[in-house]
């Protein structure tokens, strides 16, 4: 009698270090996360851009404490989807992968918008709309073709995006110390300027300056090959955050403290797409005057290829979401769960991304855009907070200690993204709420009235 011989089970092993796991998630965010946002955050907030960063930032670290808790108990899940569905309930846990969803068709949308806006900064005489296609078009060839942005080129862009970025903050330093004297470079206006301080405007800035954290949510999906887990994962959370907003106030500080009056950057505006550009380009601006025409250039061209690079593998990204949706069922399976013979790859999903974010592109602009994906993502926040709060305090022990930890910091977390997501503007809350409404209508359609199980959004990269 012959004995089957069964191979042993293959494991991820856990062999990334906390140090690790940091990088990562700057890698994820990007080192230059808050320079495309600056123009804008800057404008809204009337000057105090590093404000609404380090705010965002307080909110972020009670955020990541909650992911960090909620991986430790779900290692496998590494989503808000999933966080929410477990600790609260299947079906608001589905809206808030719904609303993840639209996130991950904003991104190209994005990099597409930013993309064409360094373009044309570095190449004027070519029209807005051509690099709008180019772009979208481009993408869509790159994925179509299976080419993969491999590890080791995000590492060298990081380290070339720190570079250029510690170029510009020492080209400023030595700006500020020659036009202004060290009290313009030790001074109090980028944080708080009483001429033109406002909690309204404040709070819809850090709805904007928000989006400089968005990704560091990432590094949860690699829990099952961290070292110490429960431990490790919260940390790399938390020290992400704060080292991302460290990095980035600091360099936000520096850019307002170049052009203390922030109203003048758009002073020779006379058109709104004149101002609208102005915005977008406001970094690269303050980069000419600390810096020249090269430090122009080399932060435009930075700031173009990394926005290519999350572009292009956003875009993937989102087709492969959709596959995944469509064989799963949650999604027509004839068109969405079609891989072509060539490259074993969604194609359909990816021609349907890439129109979507060419028309995305064209409807909307860079700040509709980013705050558009931060309606999703907050919301995604405030579940994670609230389902933490639930699994570790209303299931836990009611002691002082459990009080503080479960109780104190994801309440505050909860509560600081709900003042974030309410200061969206009114047209942003109308239309990502068309879109939430649209997905509480399909559940419903999907369960009979919410009688049958609620379907499966499966966010994992499994093939």
């Amino acid at each position: 009698m012959s004995v089957e011989k069964t191979q042993p089970e293959v494991k991820l092993r856990r062999v990334l270090s906390l140090g690790d796991l940091i990088v990562y998630g700057i890698v994820l965010i990007q080192p230059v996360a808050a320079l495309p946002l600056f123009g804008h955050a800057n404008n809204i907030s009337r000057g105090h851009a590093v404000t609404t960063i380090m705010i965002a930032m307080c909110a972020m670290i009670c955020t990541a404490v909650s992911y960090g808790r909620m991986a430790s108990r779900y290692p496998a899940a590494g989503s808000a989807y999933t966080y929410v569905g477990r600790a609260l309930d299947s079906r608001l846990g589905f809206i808030a992968g719904w609303c993840m969803f639209m996130d991950y068709l904003l991104v190209p949308v994005l990099c597409v918008i930013y993309s064409s806006v360094a373009s044309r900064h570095l190449l004027p005489f070519i029209p807005q709309a051509a690099w709008l296609v180019f772009f979208a078009g481009g993408f869509t060839l790159l994925n179509l073709n299976g080419i993969k942005f491999a590890s080791r080129a995000n590492w060298v862009l990081m380290i070339v995006m720190s570079a250029v970025v510690f170029w510009f903050m020492a080209a400023a330093i030595r700006y500020i110390l020659q036009i202004f004297g060290p009290s313009g470079l030790l001074t109090i206006k980028p944080f708080y300027n009483s001429a033109s301080f406002s909690w309204s405007a404040i709070g819809s800035g850090t709805a904007l300056a928000a989006l400089t954290y968005i990704g560091f949510d990432g590094l949860t999906t690699l829990s099952e090959e961290v070292k110490n887990p429960r431990r490790n994962v919260l940390l790399a959370a938390v020290f992400t955050c704060l080292i991302t907003g460290i990095w980035s106030g600091a360099q936000v500080y520096l850019a307002q403290a170049s052009w203390p009056d922030w109203a003048s950057i758009t002073s020779g505006a006379t058109t709104e797409a004149a101002r609208t550009t102005a915005l977008d380009t406001a970094i690269l601006a303050i980069a000419g005057r600390v810096g020249g025409a090269a430090l122009d250039a080399a932060l435009a061209l930075v700031l173009l290829v990394g926005s290519i690079g999350s572009g292009s593998t956003g875009q993937m990204g989102a087709a492969r979401l959709l596959f995944g949706m469509g064989r799963d069922g949650v999604l027509p399976r004839g068109f969405f769960a079609r891989l072509d013979r060539k490259h074993a790859g969604p194609s359909r999903n990816i021609l349907f991304v890439g129109a979507l974010a060419l028309t995305g592109a064209v409807v909307l602009n860079y700040e509709d855009a980013a705050k558009l994906l931060n309606f999703g993502a907050f919301l995604a926040f405030i579940g994670v907070n609230l389902a933490c709060l639930r699994e570790y305090f209303w299931r836990g022990p009611k002691t002082v200690r459990n009080f503080l930890v479960s109780f104190l910091l994801p309440a505050t977390g909860a509560v600081i993204c709900l003042v974030i997501w309410t200061s969206l503007p009114l047209k942003t809350l109308l239309v990502g709420g068309a879109w939430m409404a649209a997905g509480i209508g399909y559940l419903a359609f999907r369960t009979s009235g919410f009688r049958k199980p609620v379907p499966l959004l499966d966010f994992s990269d499994k093939e």
